[in-house]
């Protein structure tokens, strides 16, 4: 479709990762149009506009098939990448207005990665009998599958709800029961169930399964947002080593397009000024 680039984005094999489809000049575009762009495409999309304060860089606009959204991580890295690319964005850093709120961008000349910032995480356990049921069956899994560290709500732009499960062999074969999704979310004020498992043999790397609560599509192969959450998440449940700076969060190996986020904090020493989101990105040909 005229004027849009898609990129694939957290990619950990060839066909891994989450599309993204960019428009780099949305400039006169209403939001029933880039609405469309995500219907069409069946995947968040990211619109790139001139900024309201002249002193910020740009400011990006966010579309799922079902409605705007607030930040989308994976689409800010997928327009960022672009934007150098294409020359437009040639500093080492760039400021970005969003519906959520300002976010940084870096470039590490040394790794080539961009990293996107995300605010310092909110971990809110989920302790009603009630509530825990009724994820647990919107997810299909029983209190047996659980580590018995608790479920939570942690957000960083957005909440995500995180149940922690015994094994990353469960995690990939749930089979949820989609038509309960959005009815448990709503009930939790969460944007999505995100079940968790430590990947055997590295306590920094977690794998993660990502169920939105309406998008558009029943699951997500990539989402930054969740990751971020899910590193919040993790120091909370005491699960990162001590001096530990961040976490790598695979996700999508259930649907055949694996995919790799990493997410570390700012500064291991002050958790209370965010974290960076990074992984790889790559121009889908043909498209």
């Amino acid at each position: 479709m005229k004027n849009v680039q898609l990129v694939r984005v957290f990619a950990a094999t060839h066909d891994g990762g989450n599309p993204a489809p960019i428009v780099m000049d949305a400039h006169g575009w209403d939001a029933a149009a880039m609405k469309e762009i995500a219907r069409v495409y069946g995947h968040e999309s990211a619109f790139v506009l001139t900024p309201e304060d002249e002193r910020n860089d740009f400011r990006f606009r966010f579309f799922v098939p079902h409605h705007e959204m607030e930040m989308c991580g994976h689409a800010t890295l997928g327009a960022l990448w672009l934007l150098r690319k294409e020359n437009v964005w040639r500093h080492v850093t760039a400021k970005i207005e969003t519906m959520s709120g300002m976010v940084d961008a870096c470039y590490d000349a040394a790794s080539d990665r961009i990293h996107v910032s995300q605010p310092a995480g909110r971990v809110t356990p989920i302790t009603d009998a009630t509530d825990v049921a009724e994820i647990l069956d919107a997810l299909n899994v029983g209190q047996e599958d659980l580590l018995p560290i608790g479920v939570v709500n942690a957000a960083t732009s957005r909440t995500k709800t995180l149940i922690p499960l015994h094994s990353t062999a469960r995690l990939h074969q749930i089979a949820p029961r989609f038509d309960r999704i959005e009815r448990v979310c709503d009930r939790l004020s969460s944007t999505g169930l995100y079940p968790f498992a430590i990947e055997e043999g590295a306590v920094p790397v977690l794998q993660a399964r990502q169920f939105p609560r309406s998008s558009g599509y029943p699951e997500d192969a990539a989402t930054g947002i969740a990751a971020a959450a899910l590193l919040y998440g993790a120091k909370d449940y005491g699960l990162l080593p001590v001096g530990s700076k961040g976490i790598t969060v695979r996700q999508g190996i259930a649907m055949g397009r694996p995919s790799e986020i990493t997410v570390h904090f700012r500064d291991p020493t002050a958790v209370h000024q965010g974290c960076w989101i990074s992984g790889d990105v790559s121009l889908i040909e043909g498209q």
